[in-house]
């Protein structure tokens, strides 16, 4: 069959194929935003502090949880309060026992920000990777 004796599209067919790459350029969408929110790496750097416990607690995911206290005056500008507190969760098994067995050391911590919370991950957006230094 040449071009001019093929039968003309339905409009169904034509609506179908539009629905269908609609529907797809949603679900990448929808699966971009959750990659960005929950997975994609905000921010990383290094916080330094006491620890002040490490703790590991959750009602469906058990997850680690500890805190760090910073040194420092807590009045960043005038009428302004900062916090001296670092919440942070905590993946790693390994790390955890070793913040677990020396609670109230002088801690050099190296965390990864996130946008958004997962509760498998733990309770905060700051997840502890790494110990650069203890004292």
């Amino acid at each position: 069959m040449t071009e001019a004796n093929t039968p003309p599209k339905k409009r169904g067919a034509k609506l179908k194929s539009f629905l269908g790459w609609a529907f797809l350029a949603i679900m990448l969408v929808f699966a971009g935003f959750l990659y960005f929110q929950y997975y994609f790496v905000f921010g990383e750097g290094v916080k330094s502090g006491y620890l002040n416990y490490a703790v590991k607690k959750g009602n469906l995911f058990k997850t680690y949880e500890g805190k760090l206290i910073q040194e420092g005056f807590g009045a960043g500008r005038a009428g302004g309060l900062t916090s001296n507190e670092f919440v942070f969760s905590v993946e790693s098994d390994s790390i955890f026992r070793e913040l677990e067995t020396n609670s109230g050391k002088f801690f050099d911590l190296h965390y990864k920000e996130y946008h958004g919370i997962v509760p498998w991950r733990g309770n905060t957006k700051y997840i502890v990777d790494r110990i650069v230094q203890m004292k």
